[in-house]
C-alpha cells in the first residue's frame, strides 16, 4: 500500500485522469456478461465461433468503441452477423432513437433466431438472410461470393464490421466485400475487419501454421477445409482496401501470433475519406 500511494503522489508520475466515458464503457461491458435478461441463444444453436457468447460480444463492443470509434447515434452494418453475438451487446449501446443496426448472414437458423428474438424488443435492429454460397456455411447457396451486392444504397452506414468473415473468404471474394464496404460507408465511416494477415513467406512462429494457397495471396491452415481458417497476404489486404477507396488507419497484429495483443485476430480499421455527417 505504501509504495502504491507514494507512486501516485509523485508529481512526475500523476495518476491518470478519470475518464467518465471509459468508466461507463467498462461498466457496460461487465453488465453485458452478467445480465441474464439479455437475449442468449440455446447452447446448441451457437453455430459460429468459439468461446463464451456474452464475453466475446462484450469484448468486441469495447473494440468497436475504443478502436473503431463507434458512436451511439451511428448506423451499423454487420456482415456475417451469425447468431447475434455482436448484435446483442449493441442493443445496449446504440441510441434507440438515432442509432440503427442491420445484419446479414447466409445461415438461416441464425437469422431466424435474431429476427424472432432481438428485433421485437429492438425494432431498429434488422436481420436478413442472403443466400451466399459458401462450402462450409452454405454449400447449396445460389449466389456466388464474387457476385455479392448488399441491397442498400450508397453511403447507408457509418460503421461496418466484418468480424471473422475475411478469415473464411478466398482473396477474390474478399475484394468484392471490400468494394461493397467502401460503397456503403458514408464519408468518415469506418470498416472494422478482422483477418489473419500474413506478412512473410513463413508463419512457423504463430499458433496457426498457415501455408500458401497456390500462387496467389491466400493462405490456409487446414488442408481439408481451406476456408475454415483462411489467411491473406497483409500487403494484398492493404492494397485492395486502398484501391476500394478506403484510407487504412491501422493493421494491428492479434495474439493468434503468440504476441501480446488485445484481440485474437489481426485488426484492420479503414476510413472512408471525407467529412462525417
Amino acid at each position: 500500500m505504501t509504495a502504491t500511494l507514494a507512486l501516485r503522489q509523485n508529481p512526475l508520475e500523476p495518476a491518470p485522469a478519470f475518464d467518465p466515458a471509459a468508466a461507463e464503457l467498462d461498466w457496460l461491458m461487465r453488465q453485458l456478461q452478467s445480465n441474464r435478461f439479455l437475449p442468449h441463444p440455446p447452447p446448441d444453436s451457437i453455430f459460429v465461433g468459439d468461446g463464451d457468447y456474452r464475453a466475446i460480444g462484450a469484448e468486441f463492443l469495447g473494440h468497436f468503441v475504443r478502436l473503431g470509434r463507434l458512436q451511439p447515434h451511428e448506423r451499423v452494418f454487420d456482415i456475417g452477423c451469425g447468431i447475434g453475438r455482436m448484435a446483442v451487446p449493441l442493443t445496449q449501446y446504440l441510441d434507440p432513437e438515432r442509432g440503427s443496426y442491420d445484419g446479414v448472414d447466409p445461415v438461416m437458423d441464425g437469422i431466424l433466431w435474431c429476427a424472432q428474438t432481438i428485433t421485437p424488443a429492438y425494432p431498429r435492429f434488422h436481420f436478413q438472410r442472403l443466400d451466399i454460397a459458401h462450402p462450409l456455411y452454405n454449400p447449396q447457396g445460389s449466389l456466388p461470393g464474387i457476385e455479392v451486392q448488399f441491397g442498400f444504397p450508397n453511403q447507408s452506414f457509418d460503421f461496418i464490421t466484418m468480424t471473422s468473415v475475411a478469415t473464411h473468404l478466398p482473396p477474390d471474394e474478399l475484394v468484392v466485400y471490400l468494394n461493397e464496404a467502401a460503397r456503403l460507408l458514408a464519408p468518415g465511416g469506418r470498416l472494422f475487419l478482422t483477418a489473419f494477415a500474413i506478412d512473410g513467406e513463413r508463419s512457423g512462429q504463430e499458433r496457426l501454421q498457415f501455408r500458401r494457397w497456390g500462387e496467389g495471396p491466400g493462405w490456409y491452415a487446414i488442408e481439408e477445409a481451406p476456408l475454415a481458417a483462411a489467411g491473406i497476404d497483409a500487403s494484398f489486404l492493404l492494397e485492395r482496401a486502398t484501391e476500394a477507396g478506403l484510407a487504412v488507419e491501422r493493421l494491428s497484429p492479434g495474439h493468434w501470433r503468440g504476441v501480446s495483443a488485445a484481440h485474437y485476430q489481426d485488426l484492420l480499421i479503414a476510413v472512408k475519406p471525407g467529412a462525417a455527417r
